[in-house]
């Protein structure tokens, strides 16, 4: 049997035949090539049967000369459903501008929860959020997700430890850790502050424990800075040992850098192609065209849409194509060592705690070989070398 899901959308008539020759015109009907299906006998001299709207005007000839008459009792399928929606268009017209303002007003964000964040940080927060785009009335289409505003915020605002952003039905949600807060007190078992590396010793902040060094002091790793045993002989107490212990110390970083590189860039020229994808057909809405770059990465952004609570079962997808070019840097000798100098402090101020000061630097050698410079450098530093040691019972100094 044909598919009647076909015939459906071609369109299909339910035809009664009736008259003395029925046979004869099933007959010519078959004979032509028409097909019908569905056929009932009615008594003896009339039949219904259901047959394609394109044939239809081709029976009246085969009814006539079999000495038949036929009457058109039902239409269906698509041709005949359009026209009844021509004719009732104004309903049809409202409800799809019906359906399209709640699609519309289901992907736009309309609200944005800050938690967590003080008056002046959350300020802050919202202003940036605006220069990105995200406020009350956008479309959640044209707005950058979730992972790249969370980086964004992270990067711009120096006010934040952490920010998490979630995107729930039209609203923003996000959770801010602050760096101001306030640093809860460190609770230290009995112990004593030895040197965690070799040093002089420069200056000292003790806050418990006794010292047993003094400045100018010459330390080797784990010897004993702060003692945290108190006291007279016979009564003596142990404390957790707490303080700074600033020595000098020496670091030496050595760094090569080719005087000749190569290295990618992007050279500001990009194409974006918006898309709506069901399932894996990804049928393209805008930014047609052949791209024309040869070396380019490649952003996908892509939005579920809503249709008030629900998610559909398609989305919305922008691809932005960013143009790079390759670019060849030379230094000069003079140049790549300067480079390499700033290579060096970076390199030292990576490998030093957040208060150490570098005091002075020394080259020890530089020199140029096979297209690279190399340089070593020594550095000073100040910094804290002080250590916990925890006081095992029974220890003595």
């Amino acid at each position: 049997m044909k598919n009647q899901w076909i015939e459906f959308y071609r369109g299909l008539v339910t035809v009664k035949a009736s008259g003395k020759g029925i046979e004869r015109f099933i007959n010519a009907l078959t004979r032509s090539g028409i097909y019908i299906w569905n056929v009932k006998n009615h008594g003896t001299q009339a039949v219904t049967f259901k047959m394609k709207l394109e044939d239809a005007k081709k029976i009246r000839s085969l009814a006539r000369n079999s000495d038949c008459k036929i009457e058109f009792l039902q239409r269906a399928g698509a041709p005949f459903l359009f026209k009844r929606l021509l004719k009732n268009s104004g309903f049809v017209a409202g409800a799809l501008a019906f359906f399209a303002v709640i699609l519309l007003l289901s992907n736009m964000v309309w609200g944005i929860e800050i938690k967590g964040a003080n008056p002046a940080t959350e300020y802050q927060i919202r202003k940036e959020l605006d220069k990105m785009g995200v406020k009350k009335g956008k479309l959640q289409f044209f707005v950058d997700n979730v992972e790249s505003i969370q980086r964004k915020l992270s990067n711009n605002i120096e006010a934040i430890t952490w920010i998490g952003v979630e995107l729930k039905g039209t609203t923003y949600h996000l959770q801010v850790v602050e760096k101001n807060e306030p640093e809860k007190p460190e609770y230290f078992s009995p112990r004593h502050l030895v040197a965690k590396k070799k040093a002089v010793i420069v200056d000292m902040f003790v806050e418990e424990g006794r010292p047993v060094v003094d400045i100018h002091d010459h330390v080797q790793p784990g010897q004993l800075l702060v003692s945290g045993i108190i006291g007279k002989e016979g009564e003596t107490e142990t404390v957790p040992a707490r303080g700074e212990i600033l020595g000098e110390t020496w670091y030496k970083s050595t760094v090569e850098l080719p005087l000749k590189s190569t290295f990618q860039v992007f050279n500001g020229n990009e194409k974006v192609k918006h898309s709506i994808t069901i399932g894996s057909l990804n049928i393209p809405v805008w930014g047609f065209g052949k791209l024309e770059f040869k070396e380019y990465e490649i952003e996908e952004n892509e939005k579920r849409i809503r249709f008030l609570k629900w998610e559909l079962p398609f989305s919305y997808k922008n691809v932005t194509f960013r143009e790079r070019e390759q670019v060849t840097r030379i230094y000069s000798n003079e140049e790549a060592f300067d480079v390499a100098k700033v290579m060096a402090r970076n390199d030292i101020k990576n490998r030093l705690e957040e208060n150490a000061k570098v005091k002075g630097e020394k080259v020890l050698h530089q020199s140029v070989d096979n297209g690279k410079v190399t340089i070593s450098i020594h550095f000073q530093i100040i910094e804290n070398i002080a250590e916990g040691q925890p006081i095992i019972q029974g220890d003595t100094e």
